[in-house]
């Protein structure tokens, strides 16, 4: 937590960014040193003028402890580099965000997620094939990306709430503001059912210069980005050549060519990306077509040596804890404590009398007397 303070400290600092975080984190070691370095040995570390005064009104201005309290107070969290839990996804890409504001949760299973995104100024069309494209990815174990944003955005997220999956909005502003303002309900939603995400300071108005820098994220967490509808000035055309640049599948929705709302995909699709007829067209792609089942083996990886020995001993017939702990050679405690983790997990399932049985070998309920 310590530390933590002045990645959030050098993220509001105005003029240092991914590349000049990765100089101090090398010259330096660590941000808390760098934070307190003098002027000289942060040229040396590679900042430039402008970067070194606007740190050093910074460090005179800023009270980090009190930064960390007013995040605390939004419910958000911080994600950095240093976090293991950090997306893998997201920090493989060019100049990943040093810090990434979380208000909800991220989860290990929305590495499995494709980013939907499209115009503000969406047609009938446009909207029911994002709600149809979304909602099928979704009900496929999909997490959904997008932006928030007037018309596909809010069509996608919605689709994915609707269908009981998970979806993830990265913001052009603070996660304590809301923009545009009429999704206030929608974003309280996402926070229930997965993450309003964002590299922007607390407080950070929705500016203009922010979304196309967002985009990077939007692609970033994503394995491919399907545009459902743009013109050719649209942003989500930005999403999808980061997306071509971060190796991400780019995928678009065949349009009318009469209509300028369909220009951007159809050039998309001349120029190479997957034309998306229906979800299939997505989950072969990309090889999703059995997120269900891989999300349920790797809910049923044990963890450590203790539940990887318990597991190798219970099947689908009821095995009793003292039988367990007899064939483990484990303490009564230890087996205990950790089938109690195991049945919480999923793993296992108590079927009475102390009885347990493997969950993913059946769904036959027992009954012991």
């Amino acid at each position: 937590m310590t530390d933590l303070k002045y990645w959030v400290g050098f993220n509001i600092v105005p003029h240092i960014g991914p590349a000049k975080v990765q100089a101090l984190l090398d010259h330096f070691g660590d941000l808390a040193t760098a934070w307190v370095a003098e002027a000289h040995d942060l040229r040396a570390a590679g900042l430039d003028r402008r970067a070194v005064d606007s740190l050093l009104t910074a460090r005179m201005r800023l009270d980090l402890d009190a930064e960390l309290e007013k995040i605390a107070r939004v419910g958000a969290r911080v994600l950095t580099w240093a976090d293991a839990d950090y997306p893998a996804s997201l920090r493989s890409i060019y100049h990943p965000p040093p810090v990434l504001y979380v208000k909800g949760e991220l989860r290990p299973e929305d590495e499995w997620a494709v980013a939907v995104v499209g115009t503000r100024r969406a047609t009938v069309y446009g909207k029911e094939v994002a709600r149809v494209i979304a909602g099928d990815l979704a009900r496929n174990g999909v997490t959904i990306i997008s932006g928030l944003a007037r018309g596909i955005d809010a069509r996608a997220h919605q689709a994915a709430l609707d269908a009981g999956g998970r979806t993830i909005a990265v913001l052009g502003c603070g996660v304590d503001r809301m923009y545009p303002p009429e999704h206030r309900k929608l974003a309280e939603a996402i926070v229930a059912q997965g993450a309003l995400v964002s590299e922007y300071a607390l407080g950070t108005p929705p500016e203009s210069g922010n979304f196309p820098p967002r985009n990077r994220i939007i692609s970033g967490l994503a394995l491919g980005v399907v545009v459902v509808e743009a013109g050719v000035g649209s942003g989500a055309l930005i999403t999808a050549d980061y997306a071509a640049d971060q190796g991400r599948e780019v995928f678009a929705v065949p349009g009318n060519i009469f209509n300028r709302s369909s220009e951007g995909c159809n050039a998309l699709i001349r120029d190479g990306a997957h034309p998306v007829l229906n979800v299939n067209d997505i989950l072969e792609v990309l090889n999703l077509t059995m997120v269900s089942q891989q999300a349920e083996v790797r809910a049923i990886v044990p963890e450590n040596e203790t539940e990887a020995r318990l597991l190798s001993y219970i099947t689908a017939e009821p095995i009793h804890v003292d039988e367990l702990g007899r064939r483990s050679g484990l303490p009564i405690a230890q087996v205990s404590s950790t089938l109690a983790l195991m049945e919480l997990k999923g793993m296992v399932r108590q079927v009475g009398g102390m009885n347990f049985v493997l969950v993913r070998e059946g769904r036959v309920d027992y009954v012991v007397d």
